[in-house]
């Protein structure tokens, strides 16, 4: 029976998830937290696989919007995960790693294709979710004004949202060579600081939903 671990960053969003996936987990399938931002969710994940086995790791939880054709309030499952702030400088100065020639792993001798660069596919091999431009980036800092949405969209146009973990889950669980999906609700616009405008729990809500498909659609 497939083993299903789903991870959320935090508690707040957990508060949300868990209780609407509750109805529709089969056993074995399990809730965690992962924990906030690429360093920990990288560790904390790859403990959880290593101690836990799963045939899957679904990552869920919210991001902000860097398209406005994706609407607040919505959840996407991407297709792939990018990293952003890796490399040398900062701001419009900033050159990312891959394009300095760096890979963040060099891969596994003498197999060349476990090698890791900016970015990773996310999902089944040969699927994806039918939206053009459905790149998730991670970054270290959520972007502040509008000014680095800019920037970020130059850098990476196809990207259609931003997180915090994305990029560090898929790492994980490409060392351990463990299928991974990404569901993420669109709770703001990237850049848009104030919460008063966000529609967390919304975001929160469509994403559970999409998770719950997943799930009943098997590996």
């Amino acid at each position: 029976m497939p083993h299903h671990l789903i991870l959320v960053p935090t508690d707040r969003e957990r508060r949300v998830i868990s209780p609407r996936l509750a109805g529709g987990l089969g056993p074995g399938h399990r809730v965690e937290l992962c924990g906030f931002g690429m360093v920990a969710a990288a560790a904390r994940t790859s403990l959880l696989i290593a101690a836990s086995g799963p045939s899957r790791v679904i990552l869920v939880g919210i991001a902000g919007s860097l398209d406005e054709r994706i609407p607040v309030g919505e959840a996407r499952r991407f297709d792939s995960v990018a990293c952003h702030g890796i490399g040398a400088g900062s701001g419009a100065d900033f050159v990312p790693a891959a394009v300095m020639g760096w890979r963040q792993w060099p891969g596994d001798p003498p197999d060349p294709a476990t090698a890791i660069g900016d970015v990773l596919p996310c999902g089944p091999p040969g699927t994806a979710s039918g939206h053009t431009g459905n790149l998730l980036l991670t970054v270290a800092s959520a972007a502040g004004c509008p000014t680095e949405v800019a920037l970020r969209r130059r850098l990476h146009p196809e990207a259609a949202a931003e997180d915090m973990e994305g990029f560090a889950v898929a790492v994980a669980c490409r060392l351990h060579g463990v299928q991974l999906d990404i569901v993420r609700g669109i709770s703001n616009s990237a850049g848009h600081r104030d919460p008063a405008c966000w529609r967390t729990d919304e975001a929160l809500e469509a994403a559970a939903e999409i998770v719950l498909q997943l799930i009943a659609e098997g590996p």
